[in-house]
């Protein structure tokens, strides 16, 4: 085998030929000299159309993979072609994605990294800087949501939003509840955010999804009933018990409030009764078959001292088991129902107002009764992109926070070279 082609293997490049391999000892490089074949020049980057020549352009350099501990570079000449369709740029080269500074080797790696391992560790083994990690990751996955079909099959999906840095930023993510898969996300929560996933997916399959998952959000419902005509609407159980939670919650500030004299716009202290009453969050957020010794002796007290506010736990263990019935008795929509009445005759103006709020979207909880559908996987998803948000710390954008995410979660990893 000649030396040309051992170092072409070595360094990655394809459609070229090596012509010269040194050691620079200035910037202590391997710089390897290559043109690229005749079938390959004057392309444009873009549409891979063979271009007339505009100039000779300059000599330029890419960064390649390390060659054992020895950081190596690929030099050759980057030509400016004119194109009909995109003008004049700079000519394609095989082994590089266009506007890069690294191979698409030295990519692959990079991303492969970026998913399985810490930032620290990236950075520090490729040297290069976090920041460069993250325009890596964005033209990986560039190339590769332009070649999978990440919409094909959607028929059930949930939609939600993550916080991904403070000031109230946030991603609107849509995941496919039948495979796990993270399919679309974008900075922002609006309905205008939303309305570019279905601008992506199109009428024709927008029109075969048939139910959608998602907390109560209006936006969300909105835009559903304009674009997925056939879709159920389902409410997530999970938020809806959380509904709840908070008005028990509310309900326990404010006889915390008229304990420590606070409601009556004096500045109470707690002690006694109040000191006890501030101590009983867990005791009422807590399913009951996860209560503690302590924390169950605390709810029986709590039933004796402030029937209010033990009331108003019932009521939101009362909505808990809706959802625990729906997964094993048809009587669970009677019981919505009856939950709804009871909430309405509590004399607890939070759960007045609650029951309300449940009326509005009976038809998505009653919808979540009947097709089982809930936002756990997608509250899962949201977990891993938390984790990965405090991984790209850093990130120059949120798109390259989207990268990572996609490549991470849907269901298209990158893979090392030639594995």
């Amino acid at each position: 085998m000649r030396s040309a082609r051992v170092w072409a293997g070595v360094f990655g490049v394809e459609q070229a030929v090596v012509e010269d391999v040194e050691f620079d000892p200035v910037e202590s490089v391997l710089v390897a000299r290559v043109r690229v074949r005749r079938g390959a020049r004057q392309r444009c980057p873009h549409c891979r159309r063979r271009c007339p020549g505009y100039d000779a352009g300059v000599r330029r350099r890419w960064r390649a993979l390390d060659v054992g501990v020895v950081r190596a570079v690929i030099e050759a000449d980057a030509p400016r072609v004119s194109c009909p369709e995109h003008g004049v740029v700079v000519a394609a080269v095989p082994w590089a994605r266009h506007g890069a500074g690294h191979t698409r080797a030295f990519d692959q790696v990079v991303a492969w990294l970026a998913v399985h391992a810490a930032k620290s560790a990236v950075a520090q083994l490729m040297r290069i800087s976090w920041r460069t990690v993250g325009a890596i990751v964005a033209r990986v996955w560039a190339d590769t949501g332009a070649v999978v079909d990440r919409f094909e099959g959607l028929r059930r999906i949930g939609i939600d939003e993550v916080s991904y840095k403070k000031g109230h930023r946030y991603l609107t993510v849509v995941v496919d509840h039948d495979s796990g898969r993270l399919v679309w996300a974008a900075p922002g929560k609006s309905a205008a955010t939303l309305n570019g996933f279905f601008d992506l997916l199109g009428p024709e399959r927008a029109a075969k999804i048939t139910q959608v998952s998602a907390d109560g959000a209006d936006w969300i419902t909105t835009v559903i009933r304009r674009r997925c005509p056939n879709a159920v609407r389902c409410a997530d159980p999970f938020h809806v018990v959380a509904w709840a939670t908070d008005a028990v919650d509310r309900v326990r500030r404010q006889a915390w409030n008229e304990a420590t004299g606070r409601g009556a716009g004096r500045r109470g202290v707690a002690v006694g009764a109040a000191r006890q009453l501030k101590n009983t969050r867990w005791a009422l957020w807590k399913n009951p078959e996860n209560l503690t010794d302590a924390q169950q002796a605390k709810l029986a007290w709590i039933a004796k001292t402030h029937p209010r506010l033990h009331r108003a736990w019932a009521l939101k263990e009362g909505l808990r088991l809706v959802f625990t019935l729906a997964k094993t008795s048809p009587a669970a929509v009677e019981a919505l129902d009856r939950w709804i009445g009871w909430a309405r005759r509590s004399r607890i103006d939070v759960f007045i107002d609650l029951q309300r709020r449940v009326s509005r979207h009976r038809d998505q909880i009653i919808a979540v009764i009947e097709h089982g559908l809930s936002n756990g996987r997608i509250e899962s998803v949201n977990a891993k992109i938390r984790l990965l948000t405090r991984m790209a710390f850093g990130f120059h954008s949120p798109d390259a926070l989207i990268a990572l995410a996609m490549l991470s979660l849907g269901g298209h990893r990158p893979q090392l070279p030639r594995r």
